[in-house]
């Protein structure tokens, strides 16, 4: 099982989006940055457990959790014209684009706020903290734990 943050902006998509698909999830998409989009092609299973971070708000910071319900398959947003999304190069023998579903699991008590996770020096080789702008990144199971203490997890049943 590997660990994931995932961010998103909340008025895209929430943390209460995520949490109101209820079982059957929702599908995780729009990625267009090569690295984010190699870490949902070819690292990304399901099981694996996800960080959500909410971004471009007054509120900054990892605000609950979600799991990878289904691993990666071609966003279908590359192949519609309308779409924001849409991608001429991609064709359905050779998607350039991937996306995964994912279900929610949990909110976490109290948001851990991005100025908190900058000043914790455990943290500070966290992928969130180096590279900070990548919209799919990697925690390490060390991280994950650690972060599940700092605001502990309130779970759905």
């Amino acid at each position: 099982m590997n660990y994931w943050l995932f961010k998103t902006e909340p008025d895209d998509i929430s943390l209460d989006d995520i949490k109101a698909a209820k079982t059957k999830g929702l599908r995780w998409d729009g990625i267009r940055n090569f690295q984010a989009r190699n870490f949902l092609r070819d690292q990304l299973a399901v099981g694996d457990g996800v960080f959500i971070y909410h971004s471009q708000c007054k509120t900054v910071g990892i605000v609950g959790t979600a799991e990878v319900t289904r691993a990666a398959y071609a966003d279908p947003a590359q192949f519609d014209k309308d779409s924001k999304y849409f991608d001429a190069k991609a064709t359905t023998d050779v998607p350039r684009w991937f996306c995964v579903d994912i279900r929610y699991t949990g909110t976490l008590k109290k948001p851990l706020l991005l100025s908190q996770l900058k000043a914790d020096p455990r943290l500070s080789d966290m992928v969130l903290i180096k590279q900070g702008r990548l919209s799919i990144q990697p925690v390490t199971q060390q991280e994950w734990r650690y972060l599940h203490t700092l605001a502990q997890t309130e779970t759905e049943s």
